[in-house]
């Protein structure tokens, strides 16, 4: 398992420069970040929606179920028009979305580290991480009306720091993959 972790550190590495640049842009522009992911949230279900009463309509004469498609096709488009309709409410739904994704990954991230342990040095990094996202994500879910602003700066900062932290991570992979080649 770790000459596999550790020939593939390049992509820890890329993921956490990702991570960085997508909190550094989250901190520039918190409001535009805001706005633009409840936009793109509501285009896709929208979208989606119109895609599948279009797959309902053109396949009801060959589905048994094809209302269950249109059902689900209208679902869509009316979660759409809602997002543009209540862009803040959207906005705390997708914050719960987050925040219960921060700490789903922050748990999985402890357990990987908790069997990597016997493994590699360093496990301690990817700990770290999901101790912070498991408190980020606390903060999240307690605090959701202190202002989307700073919770999109909440999320910025975990992204930074989950950034430099699986970069940290990535930098021991090659090096113990330094040390595997030398073995």
């Amino acid at each position: 398992m770790i000459a596999i972790l550790s020939r593939n550190w390049w992509a820890l590495a890329l993921r956490g420069l990702i991570a960085i640049l997508f909190g550094v842009v989250t901190l520039a522009w918190p409001r535009l970040t805001l706005a633009m992911l409840v936009f793109w949230f509501g285009a896709y279900v929208f979208l989606d929606g119109v895609f599948g009463v279009i797959y309902a309509v053109r396949t009801s004469k060959q589905k048994a179920r094809w209302w269950v498609y249109l059902l689900e096709g209208l679902a869509g488009i009316a979660v759409g028009v809602l997002t543009f309709l209540l862009p803040g409410m959207t906005a705390l739904v997708l914050l719960y979305f987050i925040a219960a994704w921060i700490i789903i990954t922050g748990f999985l991230r402890i357990i990987a580290a908790v069997r990597l342990r016997q493994v590699i040095r360093g496990e301690w990094l990817l700990i770290l991480s999901g101790i912070l996202a498991v408190l980020y994500g606390l903060l999240l879910f307690a605090f959701p009306a202190a202002g989307s602003v700073a919770i999109v700066w909440l999320i910025a900062a975990y992204a930074i720091i989950f950034g430099i932290l699986l970069l940290l991570l990535a930098l021991r992979l090659r090096q113990s993959r330094k040390l595997l080649a030398r073995a």
